[in-house]
């Protein structure tokens, strides 16, 4: 008995501890409701009328439900080879990304490489300095990397920021792994994929966000180096059917003499209909895979940015 009353005076809080909890629950889920809204907002309005989404009635509730909006999207000549190539680009660039600044990022701790600073700080210069987008876009073009699928690979497969992150995660490794291994005979790339890469799978895991992420966003390189349709990525195809259709609806509403095809268009599809859709279908397949790496993402972060 006496250590049931006892447990319940430890258990027992103030008002002021209640106060503040209660304040702290309130502060986070407004912060998250400010952060899920947008996404919320977005998508109601797309399964939602879209005369009423353009002048913004739809707020909380989706109105007059339907799915015409996704319909339409999915009507869009190539875009399942877009797709293909979007996924394509963002899974081999997101892994040559990762393994090469891991790679590099091991490499330059080793006290062992020829010029390891010189080298270290050749790289990291890189990152402050840019030539443009026309001596870039000349480059690319003397390397053969126009109307290529490997312009999306190559250009951005070694990042100086990774690679930064990267060492600075493996130094906060104990060094007496490294050495540990080199007495019983393993060479450097049996270090590398035996004893680092387990051991760094944190910050790998971080990177290959940040990779997947600015690949599958990307869509200037497509402008810039690709003519040919059958290299076009999501992003890209879906950029021109937004400039396409925000026209025609245009187009359309400035017709006087068409009134009945705009009140139709008008009913089935407007320019905030289709930015919303669009938005949904882009941001979706990355806010899916994102869970999956969310364990890792703070440990590699804090871990690769405080030594000691």
């Amino acid at each position: 008995m006496n250590t049931n009353k006892q447990r319940k005076q430890k258990i027992k809080t103030s008002a002021g501890d209640k106060l503040i909890s209660a304040i702290t629950y309130i502060v986070y889920s407004l912060f998250a409701f400010v952060c899920v809204y947008p996404f919320y907002y977005i998508f109601i309005n797309t399964i939602s009328a879209n005369n009423l989404s353009e002048r913004g009635k739809v707020l909380f509730w989706p109105k007059e439900i339907h799915f015409t909006n996704y319909i339409n999207v999915l009507k869009i000549p190539d875009l399942f080879r877009s797709l293909e190539v979007s996924v394509a680009r963002t899974v081999i660039g997101t892994a040559l990304t990762v393994i090469i600044a891991a790679f590099l990022g091991f490499m330059f701790t080793r006290e062992s490489l020829w010029k390891r600073k010189f080298w270290y700080r050749f790289v990291v210069a890189t990152m402050y300095f840019n030539a443009g987008i026309i001596p870039w876009f000349i480059t690319m073009r003397n390397l053969g990397l126009t109307n290529n699928f490997w312009a999306y690979i190559f250009p951005v497969a070694i990042s100086p920021f990774y690679i930064v992150l990267c060492k600075t995660f493996v130094e906060s490794v104990p060094k007496e792994l490294q050495d540990a291994a080199e007495i019983d005979g393993a060479g450097t790339l049996k270090i590398f994929f035996r004893i680092m890469i387990p051991v760094i799978k944190p910050i790998l895991a971080t990177i290959a966000i940040f990779a997947a992420v600015a690949q599958w966003n990307s869509f200037q390189d497509t402008l810039l180096l690709v003519t040919d349709n059958k290299l076009y990525t999501l992003q890209f195809t879906l950029y021109q059917y937004l400039n396409q259709a925000s026209s025609l609806k245009a187009l359309v509403n400035s017709t006087t003499s068409s009134t009945s095809m705009a009140a139709s268009l008008a009913s089935a599809q407007t320019a905030t209909s289709i930015r919303m859709t669009v938005t949904i279908v882009v941001v979706t397949p990355i806010i899916l895979v994102y869970p999956i790496f969310q364990r890792f993402f703070v440990k590699g972060i804090m871990i690769g940015a405080v030594k000691g």
